[in-house]
């Protein structure tokens, strides 16, 4: 079920925040930054609205019938989210995923879209590749399932300790992936190319 957001209370929460940044929310520069702001944030927090299995749903585009049990990969989705903790940007993101069909496969682009609507919303990285996963996973009807993100977190390249250039990689491994080595050494190997 989607949730609206209320778009009045936030474009006054952002008043408050720029006078108790010190500066004056009513100044010719300033002046349409709460509806702005309001309007983004109404667009990058949208996977907020939604659960995993409404995204499910949303997503859940397959051709079924389909003999194959080979490896599928989509990588280098790339997708932008927000620390829970500083609601800061994580930038320079990519997501890697991998699954094997289980008699069905689902539509390529829905992968990149899952990515998307679940990078929208304040996010932990470990749990962007974990709700990838339980989301491929319940589409697909398979537990085979491997994501893999890594990026940029402006929490710690911007502020705090500085360091530009450090990345985050976390992974979601499921199923055959987890106990079988080869198979997740060989999607490891294509992502890497």
């Amino acid at each position: 079920m989607k949730k609206e957001f209320n778009h009045e209370k936030i474009k006054e929460a952002i008043r408050t925040i720029i006078t108790e940044l010190g500066d004056n929310p009513d100044r010719p520069g300033l002046i349409e930054t709460p509806d702005r702001v309001a309007r983004m944030y109404d667009e990058i927090f949208e996977g907020m609205r939604y659960t995993n299995d409404e995204i499910a749903d949303m997503f859940n585009k397959c051709f079924e019938d389909v003999s194959s049990n080979d490896l599928v990969i989509v990588k280098d989705i790339e997708v932008f989210s927000y620390c829970e903790h500083h609601l800061a940007l994580m930038y320079n993101m990519k997501c890697h995923v991998g699954y094997i069909p289980n008699n069905k496969v689902i539509g390529l682009s829905k992968i990149a879209r899952i990515c998307d609507m679940v990078a929208k919303r304040l996010q932990l990285q470990e749990r962007i590749c974990a709700d990838i996963a339980e989301i491929i996973r319940k589409v697909c009807d398979t537990e085979d399932v491997i994501v893999v993100v890594e990026g940029e977190h402006s929490c710690m390249t911007a502020r705090g300790i500085k360091s530009r250039g450090a990345k985050t990689r976390t992974s979601a491994i499921r199923g055959l992936f987890d106990t079988d080595h080869e198979l997740r050494n060989e999607f490891y190997s294509l992502i890497k190319n």
